[in-house]
């Protein structure tokens, strides 16, 4: 009997630890700002736009797929290949584009990391923990090992467990939550066209694009392909494979979370009257059935789903950046091994501070920042869809016709969707 109960959970914790790049960088897309998002869609409008949780799943999953893909297959990150491929104006005005958002992102992240430590420490004033949270982040890039940030990054994540919890204990109708789940409901106001760009701009943001591809490379290097060629030489159908396991399994899981959060503020939230979120109190107010642990519960989502986005945020820039002007750069490198690449997540915390010294709503921001991210998604997801669909970067890892189907029809949807949040702003 014992036997026969270990067998499957050693193949758990084998599947657990086969995740690498996929998990991390589905568990940061559930960041603080999307948090947020999912949590101002439940509360808002209760279970009505939960399906939008299982619709961006497979658009995703299949985006971030095609950027694992590239490279694994090429050897070399997202900005890189585009540098090959295209004018130094258009990658310029991508990465510009990146910027922007990431910098904004990180600081509605410290504000909102910050607001939500205050509910449970009061005493200590709001930027001291912003700039508090901002040198932790720096510190755990800089001077911690790839290998040991990746591993307490999958751990992190954990700690969006508590919006399941809330939501299996609310005492929801089930039913009522799976016909909401599979029948799309929308009634074209202006307030769900903004949530609507929002949910999509937070669940398929930029700097995954860049950051899940820079992490394939990465994972090479560890290996000891130190070359590009070699890393190019490694790209087997078992690998890609593997990888194809991991990123599902790891937009899943974000997706999963995301089904939960929307579930858990309508059952709290949303049925006792509270439609809209301005404070981190009333955010925290979802996780109300943990008691006079609710705010603790909360604070520990955020801190750790921000600790491991924020990260990400930074890093995405400054691979977009070194790989574009061809700098040394990788997490795995000691500062003065690639002193501009470490240069730039520097740079970019310290905008994130300055920023919330600047009257910045951590809360509203939030928001903010997931719809500037779905403005920003599809003008750079058209390039993923080129270049993973080109057989001469791609070989015959190339899109398939199904995949570049449904990576087209997802730029045309997000598109869409940034064209009415224009219009709705």
């Amino acid at each position: 009997m014992i036997r026969v109960m270990k067998a499957p959970l050693s193949r758990v914790v084998r599947f657990w630890r086969s995740l690498g790049p996929g998990l991390t960088t589905g568990a940061a897309d559930d960041d603080p700002s999307g948090i947020a998002t999912y949590s101002q869609g439940g509360a808002q409008y209760g279970l009505q736009l939960i399906w939008l949780s299982l619709f961006t799943f497979p658009f995703m999953a299949v985006v971030q797929e095609m950027c694992a893909r590239i490279g694994i297959v090429s050897g070399e990150g997202l900005a890189a290949n585009m540098r090959k491929h295209y004018s130094m104006p258009t990658l310029s005005v991508v990465v510009m584009l990146l910027f922007i958002a990431n910098i904004f992102n990180i600081a509605a992240d410290l504000g909102a990391m910050a607001a939500s430590m205050r509910l449970v420490a009061p005493g200590v004033s709001y930027g001291v923990f912003v700039i508090g949270f901002a040198v932790a982040s720096l510190l755990l890039q800089v001077f911690t090992s790839y290998a040991s940030y990746a591993k307490y990054l999958k751990y992190m994540t954990l700690a969006l467990l508590s919006y399941v919890v809330v939501a299996l204990a609310v005492g929801l109708d089930w039913g009522d939550v799976l016909k909401h789940t599979f029948i799309p409901s929308f009634h074209f106001s202006r307030s769900e066209f903004l949530l609507l760009g929002a949910v999509i701009g937070t669940t398929i943001s930029p700097y995954l694009f860049f950051w899940q591809t820079s992490q394939e490379v990465e994972e090479g290097i560890l290996k000891g392909e130190a070359s590009i060629a070699a890393r190019r030489h490694e790209a087997t159908t078992s690998h890609v494979r593997a990888m194809r396991t991991d990123v599902w399994s790891g937009m899943f899981f974000s997706n999963l979370v995301s089904f939960f959060i929307f579930a858990a503020c309508a059952g709290t939230l949303y049925a006792h009257g509270v439609t809209s979120i301005a404070t981190a109190d009333q955010a925290a107010q979802a996780l109300a059935p943990f008691g006079q642990y609710a705010s603790l519960f909360f604070t520990f989502g955020i801190i750790g789903t921000g600790l491991l986005a924020v990260p990400v945020l930074a890093g995405s820039t400054a691979y977009a950046l070194a790989e574009s002007f061809n700098w040394k750069y990788g997490l795995y490198q000691k500062w003065n091994e690639a002193g501009a690449f470490y240069g730039v997540i520097v740079i970019s915390m310290v905008l994130g501070i300055v920023a919330n010294f600047m009257r910045l709503d951590p809360i509203k921001s939030l928001i903010y920042a997931a719809i500037l991210n779905g403005l920003i998604a599809p003008i750079i997801l058209f390039f993923v869809v080129r270049l993973s669909g080109n057989k001469e970067v791609m070989g015959k890892f190339a899109n398939s016709v199904l995949i570049s189907a449904i990576g087209w029809i997802t730029v045309l949807i997000m598109a869409a969707v940034a064209v009415a949040v224009l219009f709705a702003l």
